[in-house]
């Protein structure tokens, strides 16, 4: 146990790093830098002295390597930098969307989980039946919708029904948490309605596996009832594959909601990034990307563990 415990440990530290060197590399190969665009906004000439005393100022004309060293060097200090387009601390920046993002990506795994597994457990019971056949039009409607055209029309809907409209500014929860549950509940449905369908087919493939077991039949000749066959006995043995899809949707619900946070006017880490992205912020970028992955590496890690408590084989293994 010990020795896998360390295993997954020590494989967190080559998997950020390879992301910081990465994703370092491609933006310095991107063409045009914040300096370009940002006199290119001002559609004046600037001379080149101007522009090369500028990259001096925000650090650009060192060499790459030693830019990499001085990054790396700042995140092993918790100092994330400070924004090439804003000049505020990027931590600042980030800290101030990352409550938002967090809130929607639970909410959302709350509400799939809630609709999935029951819903795919039923299907697999009710193979080839009238019920398996509308929750697996169900499943396919939510893959074939993107999230975002789902929240349109919801916003639709709402506007028509009920005079609704997403409000203009994001209300905090611990301020008011009637304004922000109203305000953040339609769009975790939106979202969660697209996670549960991957979830839901996951479900349902993974009970269906279980039930064909041979253990499964036994349970059932002992005379257990199928209630208890479905929940004890397939649903426990089918739950790996669902816990490491929902995962892995929860980590990109953080950072993966540009479109669905631009509908529902919600300022994000996704919506973040792609200003950033923009405005070719650089410390910005590289900031959130380390954040996205260490939020996917973090996951895993603990998705690992509790491998150990649902799968006796990998804690004796």
């Amino acid at each position: 146990m010990r020795r896998y415990v360390v295993g997954r440990l020590l494989l967190i530290v080559p998997t950020l790093v390879g992301v910081a060197i990465l994703t370092f590399v491609v933006m310095r190969l991107v063409p045009g830098d914040i300096v370009e665009l940002r006199y290119a906004g001002s559609g004046a000439a600037v001379a080149q002295e101007i522009i090369d005393m500028e990259r001096r100022t925000l650090g650009l004309d060192k060499p790459m390597a030693l830019q990499f060293v001085d990054w790396m060097s700042g995140l092993a200090r918790g100092d994330l930098g400070t924004s090439l387009w804003t000049g505020r601390s990027v931590g600042e920046e980030v800290m101030l969307r990352l409550g938002l993002s967090l809130e929607l990506a639970i909410i959302s795994t709350f509400i799939a989980v809630a609709l999935a597994i029951p819903a795919g457990v039923l299907a697999a019971v009710r193979q080839d039946t009238r019920v398996d056949y509308v929750l697996r039009l169900i499943s396919i409607g939510g893959l074939s919708l993107p999230s975002f055209w789902i929240g349109i029309l919801t916003i639709l809907a709402l506007l028509t029904l009920f005079q609704w409209s997403p409000p203009l500014l994001f209300t905090p929860i611990w301020e008011d948490p009637v304004a922000n549950l109203s305000q953040m509940i339609f769009p975790a449905l939106a979202v969660g309605y697209r996670s549960s369908a991957v979830t839901m087919r996951m479900t349902r493939s993974s009970v269906l596996d279980v039930l064909r077991d041979d253990y499964v039949r036994t349970a059932r000749a002992k005379g257990l009832s199928e209630s208890l066959v479905v929940i004890r006995h397939a649903l426990r043995n089918s739950l790996l594959p669902v816990v490491t899809v929902i995962s892995i949707e929860f980590a990109f619900l953080i950072g993966g909601l540009v479109v669905t946070e631009q509908v529902f006017n919600l300022n994000g880490v996704g919506k973040l990034l792609v200003d950033a992205v923009a405005h070719r912020d650089y410390t910005l970028i590289q900031s959130i990307v380390m954040l996205l992955a260490a939020v996917f590496v973090l996951v895993n890690f603990l998705i690992d563990m509790l491998y150990v408590t649902l799968d006796p084989r990998v804690r004796t293994s």
